[in-house]
């Protein structure tokens, strides 16, 4: 079993590669043990903010003892840490939830479906996952962050709201737009999003794995802050119930009531 834990790790870079969207590497021994899907918890300095951060994991370079966030700076906490420097520490904990499923997707073609800031986790499951890729991401505008490294690794599509770039619309009008058809389904984004697609996944009556975004108190389930509604009994507490930093982020669609 991996253990979680709180270290002190470094900024080895950090970037605005899209208005209020940041990119930050940071150097920390929990790269080693980090699967596409995984998230991290980061600790403001200021004492003013009290709680750490969830920050989904994007990329990871185990062999160099490093990854990467792709965050947005919405609040205090996360405002602190768009300023922080190369050489700056960062206190993080991880790392945390379970991961996407890999091993299903071999030899089928999997369909990755991200909004917003559910788009940066696709980039290491993209390099990861066996098998064909469709990569489809939808942005607010045409500010198409991580778009061009998403394409490396399988055929990318885009969609904008205002139309800017790519379908006008959302990922499920990219769906439409191109008649694109998969095996199953890898997502990640807003709920009116995820909801959407366990719709169709279900329609189509292929699997599809959904992580759930959820502000979250500490990361480990003691707080019971992040809990979702499942289809199933919890065999800990005989309700229908899972957290989602532990049993989640990601489960099978059809597990949970969205």
């Amino acid at each position: 079993m991996k253990q979680k834990k709180k270290e002190t790790g470094s900024v080895l870079s950090q970037r605005e590669i899209a208005p209020g969207i940041y990119d930050m590497w940071i150097q920390t021994t929990l790269a080693a043990q980090a699967e596409p899907g995984q998230f991290i918890m980061v600790y403001p300095r200021a004492e003013s903010t009290l709680l750490p951060r969830p920050v989904s994991i994007c990329e990871t370079d185990r062999e160099a003892g490093r990854l990467r966030i792709v965050y947005r700076r919405v609040g205090k906490g996360t405002g602190e840490f768009s300023a922080y420097a190369p050489g700056d520490e960062i206190a993080v904990m991880g790392v945390l939830g379970n991961g996407f499923p890999l091993a299903e997707a071999a030899g089928k073609r999997a369909i990755l479906m991200g909004g917003g800031i559910g788009i940066p986790p696709l980039l290491q499951l993209a390099k990861e996952l066996p098998g064909e890729k469709l990569i489809l991401a939808g942005y607010r505008d045409g500010n198409l962050f991580l778009g061009e490294e998403l394409g490396r690794y399988g055929t990318f599509y885009a969609a904008t709201e205002d139309g800017s770039a790519g379908v006008r619309g959302n990922v499920m009008d990219i769906l439409a737009a191109h008649n694109l058809q998969g095996d199953l389904i890898y997502a990640c984004g807003p709920m009116p999003m995820l909801r959407a697609i366990k719709k169709y996944a279900g329609g189509q009556r292929i699997p599809a794995w959904i992580s759930l975004e959820e502000r979250m108190a500490c990361g480990v389930g003691a707080c019971l802050g992040c809990v979702c509604r499942t289809t199933r009994k919890d065999d800990h507490s005989h309700v229908n119930n899972a957290r989602i930093c532990t049993e989640g982020p990601v489960f099978e669609a059809g597990e949970v009531d969205i």
